[in-house]
């Protein structure tokens, strides 16, 4: 149903996928997603945000995203790595406060 796509459609899906799993793990994490023109057509590279910490860069293909998007074994495992990222960002808060 979603596969396909040119490039700042499937943007859009994967920034508006990425940040809704993000934010259920914490409402305040952010998503930033690198489409620069180096990248456009080629890739994407995502980061989440939650205050000063950022997460490591995830670099996804554009013909992958756009080809699997459809693909509910797909979404799940990327929805499950986006969620692992944001818990980590969220622990590190944690692990800073307590060192205080």
């Amino acid at each position: 149903m979603f596969s396909g796509g040119g490039y700042d459609e499937v943007e859009r899906w994967l920034w508006n996928f990425l940040t809704s799993h993000a934010k259920r793990v914490n409402p305040r994490i952010e998503v930033t997603l690198d489409a620069a023109r180096t990248r456009e057509g080629t890739s994407y590279g995502a980061r989440l945000r939650l205050g000063a910490r950022v997460s490591s860069l995830v670099e996804l293909g554009f013909s992958e995203v756009a080809a699997s998007r459809g693909s509910l074994a797909w979404c799940a495992a990327l929805a499950e790595r986006t969620k692992r990222l944001a818990r980590e960002l969220v622990a590190q808060g944690t692990a800073d406060a307590r060192a205080r």
